[in-house]
């Protein structure tokens, strides 16, 4: 699956270690940054590029990262076509719901709530969880009117 992976300073090396993960598994991923740490950088300057490509490529996702996910989510969902959907360690049946009836295409994380030990099974379950369809994608179409 193509993967676009993008993150502020808060998130570089979570990021780091799920765009490694991701390409271990066959992904073809590409890294819209931070590429390395500043803490002065805005979101908006990676987040931006991550998800005008994933609105770009229907077939593709993208897994953005920061601080709480939120802002993140918050400039991904600017992008028309992009169904952004935010998780922070929460039950993780709000990353299936996402898919199932959101068909969310991003997944925002909060890097500082989560480890790289708890965020592999949540990658895999995003990403392997099909879209149900029917009365969902009436909704989802009117989001891009």
């Amino acid at each position: 699956m193509k993967i676009h992976i993008a993150t502020d300073h808060a998130g570089l090396e979570l990021k780091n270690i799920i765009r490694d993960y991701l390409i271990e598994k066959g992904h073809d991923v590409t890294d819209h940054g931070a590429h390395e740490y500043d803490a002065l950088d805005d979101y908006p300057d990676f987040i931006f590029p991550c998800a005008k490509a994933v609105a770009a490529d229907i077939e593709s996702r993208g897994i953005i990262l920061g601080g709480s996910g939120q802002g993140e989510a918050m400039a991904a969902n600017r992008i028309k076509g992009v169904r952004a959907a935010v998780f922070y360690n929460g039950p993780t049946e709000i990353v299936k719901l996402s898919r199932e009836h959101n068909n969310a295409n991003i997944l925002s994380l909060g890097a500082r709530f989560m480890s790289k030990n708890e965020i592999y099974d949540v990658i895999e379950m995003w990403l392997a969880e099909a879209f149900e369809g029917g009365r969902h994608q009436q909704r989802i179409d009117k989001l891009d009117y």
